[in-house]
């Protein structure tokens, strides 16, 4: 079967006019923002030259996601329940040995600058133990960089390299009100994303927010009073991330097929109805975008010691990029094989396609 990637909802296109609705606001209030407002202009135009080259590479054959993942430390300071990269192992205590250098990864950001990615998405463990990585990504002014954050290590230098480098958007994660983002989290953490969001709106800087959507909170995350908080707050961002469970132990947690369908019908409502903030629902856009966008489709992973995988959820890799170019890891036999295959379009029970069918994705390594 031929490669077969995103039709209906264009996930690329859906972000940069949200980017540009953000510049049209910004340039509204210039006097007060001048800086975001210059950034976000130059940010659209570099954006849209980078879709020209992803469509001149699609016409000679070649197809280029428009995203990247790059968790860029397996290190965190927190244990929150049920994560799946403590559970893959992805993320741990000790201190990492081996990961990729800060050099390193400006190298995979100027390749990915070359041929037209546009958003790379930071994150680890907690991506801001590697302030060097992120220095590195604030140089790349053609890229926006989310940093997926437990917003715990922003600091001064921090607000000061964010006003500096207008490209790096902290996202912050949070599961809904105190008692739900504490228990998940642990104590005090709502309270320092409270006070970190109140500071990022004094300073006049972008921000967003990463929602974990499970059953327990599903209702809460998704509610006008929590969405409106949010906006009130300054939030141009909000990222509904589904529960994807890896233990049997944590398979409640997981949304239902009912709310996962009502999550992406509120997505598409909101998208609509509150157009001051950017929505992005993972893995749910997959059901408009004609299948799982893992695997080079729409984006891919790599992971803190260089290995290329389809997804943060299926820590799979047949190359490191290291050791190759990440063109060369877009076109690895592993991503070559699910893109030209049936598993990403699979029905699933709901959360990650291909953890779900993980015993496949085995087999094409030739590990099952």
């Amino acid at each position: 079967m031929a490669e077969q990637f995103v039709s209906d909802f264009d996930l690329q296109d859906y972000l940069t006019k949200g980017v540009e609705g953000i510049v049209a606001e910004s340039v509204r209030a210039t006097l007060k923002n001048p800086k975001e407002a210059a950034f976000m202009m130059k940010f659209a135009a570099a954006s849209r030259r980078a879709s020209k080259k992803r469509r001149s590479a699609e016409d000679r054959g070649e197809h280029i996601p428009p995203f990247l993942i790059a968790s860029i430390t397996s290190k965190c300071n927190l244990h929150c329940a049920g994560c799946y990269s403590r559970c893959n192992h992805a993320t741990v205590d000790s201190e990492p040995v081996s990961q990729l250098t800060s050099d390193e990864w400006e190298r995979i950001f100027d390749e990915a600058d070359e041929f037209g990615i546009s958003f790379i998405l930071l994150a680890g463990g907690e991506p801001m133990l590697r302030r060097d990585v992120i220095e590195a990504a604030g140089k790349k002014q053609n890229i926006l960089f989310p940093i997926l954050t437990n917003g715990t290590f922003i600091d001064e230098r921090y607000f000061a390299l964010l006003d500096k480098c207008r490209n790096l958007v902290p996202v912050m994660s949070i599961e809904g009100s105190r008692s739900v983002t504490d228990e998940r989290r642990g104590t005090g953490i709502y309270d320092r994303l409270i006070a970190n969001m109140d500071e990022f709106k004094r300073r006049g800087l972008i921000f967003g927010a990463s929602v974990t959507v499970t059953a327990k909170n599903f209702r809460e995350v998704t509610s006008e009073d929590f969405l409106g908080s949010l906006s009130e707050r300054g939030c141009k961002v909000v990222i509904f991330v589904e529960y994807v469970p890896v233990t049997d132990e944590s398979r409640e947690l997981a949304p239902t097929e009912e709310q996962r369908s009502t999550l992406l019908a509120e997505t598409e409502r909101l998208r609509r109805e509150r157009p001051e903030m950017v929505y992005v629902s993972f893995p749910g856009d997959e059901k408009s975008s004609g299948g799982c966008v893992a695997a080079g489709r729409g984006f891919f992973h790599i992971n803190s010691h260089g290995g290329a995988e389809p997804c943060p959820f299926s820590p799979y890799s047949d190359i490191n990029v290291r050791n190759t170019s990440l063109r060369e890891a877009m076109h690895s036999p592993l991503f070559t094989a699910l893109r030209s295959g049936d598993i990403l379009l699979d029905d699933h029970e709901g959360g990650c396609v291909l953890f779900e069918k993980r015993a496949e994705v085995e087999a094409l390594l030739g590990m099952g």
